[in-house]
């Protein structure tokens, strides 16, 4: 059936205006739906009081959670939301489940699977005009007015009647609509797409068409960050009795009972006690399903698992596994040697080279003779098409070590000389294609250096501690250099232990920065018990440090102490470019100087932190205009703040959809009234902010959630003092004030 004969224009396209205040709706869902709300206790909501059936769940219903997360920012109110949502979905339609989750985190699949829509916005503006039959011209003042995809979507069709009503959208169905959209194609996969686009906005009614088309952009701007998501999917279990799945409960301390809830919900007299109990089991469920994720975040493993034996028997089903990448552990910076001490006192460490080249965590096994190699990045993504000749040389491996059946390796790649095999920097690895590399056809050599074992012929490692683990690395894995020139070879980590003393250790430093190396890293060999440098007590206490391999953790542990740490604040930050001002002088055709930001876990969002203008050639700036420019339905560039920021004062002329992470070098840290950045952690009404930053480069290996946090930035702030640096406050004129400074004299300081 054609889009002519299913809906009606109700208004004239040359009449229309585009408003310019847009409302949420959070009931504004088809066939006058009204669902309850999702924001009130967990402990209490029950799920019957949504206007459901069994054996389905419709897309209205979870745009009903988008939009009531779209109207708070309190991190206790997203998560009553979700967790009420997903435990809706649980008792309707299990199946429904894993849509849901995916959904709600704007993605289709693991990270390391590269699910990708690949939806550019000129298809998406296409659709949404085809659809509600509005002129080129006003679909562009919609664009202009709102600066939203989603806003513009919903105001375009909210002009519309249909005719002829359309079945109500599923989860289901959107979720396996999208993933169609994703696997399309070759030849014509754009019109396939498009069509398939076409289809879902058609059907879709009300809140519906904002958030399908928000998710269609990949920007759903809803505030549920995986860790929300991980809270509220453990909570949902907790509350949902394990009989209410058709498991039998034996007995456990991870899922509450129907008796629970009818006392939590009725009885006021045992209302602490059992809201304690409660408590208890949140964090209980919380920390086993956020363990397992980090060890295997694959969330239809996990929702397989929970919906067959719940909580309880989640582990054993859902173990740390060959072709699954973990999450890295990783290393806190340090400005001096002299810190590595301070902060381990008399623990034994090892201190190893940090090379420049790029975290690559290897899988493999060898089963029969059959072989599988996957190689993963830092942020588990699968690179294994980009370095064929480390697949090549783990199969060599395999033939040498025929003891070896299986393994899970953390290493850095790093490109080397192929004539004198001097170590080369990450620059000529990045020139490498990301997938489809030809063996053949490969000019710089690699070298894997490996500096740590987490699995090996079946056993889980990462509990052992660091000493053991690199003892089975070296005894099993000897270095290996291939007969074959040009091809990869295999050594471990240059590396010295703590028992050398302290000028054996700042000699094998020398000798790092001098070897073309980014610095060392210093690792604890054995647990033990430091001082805990995070707290805001004024008394100081212990706090156990294990020496075990800690997914998705930056632990102290792992100390690291590169060259560029010395001077400056102590570390290279990694910022997200969120904003940018009009260019002065010469600069006037291009962004400068650009508002950077820290990635905020807690609350999901970007906080911006600076500005910077400094480091950056003039090739870089026009990339960088070509890339962020403010043209009618873009979306990377808006003049509207469309992304979710954290801005505080700070009052950029365009703003940049976050998505890249640069590498910022900054003079030193300074207390700011303008940004919010760290503010509460160092100073109750001010943030931090960075002096004198410059550019280094930008940091493809990453996502915006690896960007530096603030509570990162707080320690490096706190380290500073540690030190007997001058505090720079405000009143000392140290800080480069965003609205009062001029760009030019800020620019002259920077350089």
């Amino acid at each position: 059936m054609d889009i002519e004969q299913e809906v009606e224009i109700t208004a004239s396209p040359k009449k229309f205006k585009a408003k310019t205040k847009l409302t949420v709706a959070v009931n504004s869902t088809p066939n006058s739906i009204v669902y309850s709300s999702l924001n009130v206790d967990p402990a209490t909501y029950n799920p019957t009081s949504q206007p459901l059936s069994k054996a389905s769940v419709p897309y209205s219903f979870l745009t009903h959670s988008f939009a009531s997360l779209s109207q708070t920012r309190s991190r206790i109110q997203i998560l009553n939301i979700l967790t009420n949502a997903l435990r809706t979905v649980i008792h309707y339609d299990a199946r429904s489940l894993l849509p849901s989750l995916y959904l709600l985190s704007n993605s289709l699949a693991p990270a390391y699977e590269a699910v990708e829509l690949g939806l550019g916005p000129s298809i998406i503006s296409r659709v949404i005009q085809n659809v509600s039959g509005l002129s080129s011209a006003a679909i562009k003042q919609l664009y202009i007015s709102t600066g939203d995809p989603g806003d513009v979507a919903f105001e375009a069709k909210s002009n519309l009647r249909t005719l002829i009503p359309h079945p109500p959208l599923l989860v289901t169905f959107v979720y396996d609509n999208l993933l169609k959209i994703a696997t399309c194609k070759g030849q014509g996969a754009g019109k396939e797409k498009e069509k398939i686009v076409e289809r879902l906005l058609v059907a879709a009614a009300g809140e519906e068409v904002r958030y399908l088309t928000r998710t269609l952009c990949q920007n759903l701007r809803v505030g549920a960050v995986r860790t929300s998501i991980l809270t509220a999917l453990a909570r949902s279990m907790v509350l949902t009795p394990l009989p209410s799945l058709a498991i039998p409960d034996t007995g456990n301390d991870h899922h509450v009972t129907s008796e629970l809830l009818a006392r939590i919900s009725n009885d006021q007299s045992v209302l602490d006690q059992e809201r304690r109990r409660l408590a208890d089991m949140y964090v209980n469920g919380e920390k086993l399903l956020k363990r397992v994720f980090v060890q295997h975040p694959n969330y239809g493993h996990i929702v397989a698992a929970l919906l067959q034996v719940g909580l309880p028997g989640l582990s054993g089903l859902v173990p740390l596994t060959i072709g699954v990448p973990l999450h890295p552990t990783l290393g806190s910076p340090i400005r001096s040697l002299q810190e590595v001490y301070n902060l381990l006192g008399d623990l034994p460490f090892s201190a190893e080279y940090k090379y420049d080249g790029q975290r690559a965590q290897v899988h493999a096994s060898n089963q029969g003779g059959e072989i599988m190699v996957k190689i993963f990045s830092r942020h588990l993504e699968d690179m294994t098409m980009k370095y064929p000749d480390v697949v090549s040389l783990i199969e060599s491996i395999f033939t040498e070590q025929v003891h070896i059946s299986s393994f899970i390796m953390d290493s850095e790649i790093v490109a080397v000389d192929p004539h004198t095999s001097q170590l080369k920097s990450f620059q000529e690895l990045s020139n490498r294609a990301k997938k489809y590399v030809n063996l053949e056809e490969i000019q710089v050599p690699v070298c894997v250096f490996a500096f740590d074992l987490m699995y090996l012929n079946g056993d889980i490692l990462i509990e052992k501690g660091y000493r053991e683990r690199g003892h089975l690395l070296r005894s099993r894995f000897p270095p290996f250099k291939p007969t074959i020139k040009g091809a990869a070879s295999f050594d471990h980590v240059r590396s010295r232990e703590s028992i050398e003393g302290e000028d054996r250790i700042q000699q094998f430093w020398q000798e790092a920065v001098e070897s073309r190396c980014e610095g060392i890293m210093v690792k604890l060999l054995d647990s033990g018990a430091v001082e805990d440098r995070e707290t805001n007590n004024a008394q100081s206490r212990r706090k156990p440090l294990p020496a075990g391999y800690e997914p998705d953790k930056r632990t102290t542990a792992w100390l690291k102490l590169k060259k560029d740490y010395v001077a400056g604040i102590g570390d290279t930050l990694d910022l997200v470019p969120i904003g940018a001002w009009h260019g002065n002088g010469r600069k006037f055709q291009w962004w400068s100087p650009i508002l950077l930001a820290l990635w905020d876990p807690g609350r999901g969002l970007p906080v911006a932190v600076c500005k910077c203008m400094s480091g950056f050639t003039d090739v870089f700036y026009k990339a960088l205009a070509e890339r962020y420019s403010v043209t009618d339905g873009d979306t990377m560039c808006s003049s509207r703040p469309v992304w979710e920021c954290d801005l505080g004062g700070f009052k950029p002329d365009v703003y940049f959809r976050p998505q890249e992470v640069w590498e910022i070098r900054g003079a030193d840290i300074t207390i700011s009234p303008v940004s919010t950045a760290a503010r509460g952690l160092v100073d109750n009404t001010k943030g931090l902010s960075i002096r004198f930053p410059r550019f280094v480069r930008t940091k493809d290996d990453k996502n915006i959630e690896d960007a530096s946090t603030p509570l990162f930035l707080a320690n490096i702030w706190r380290s500073q003092q540690a030190l007997g640096q001058k505090i720079a406050g405000v009143k000392e004129n140290l800080i480069i004030d965003a609205e009062s400074q001029s760009e030019e004299s800020v620019e002259e300081l920077s350089d």
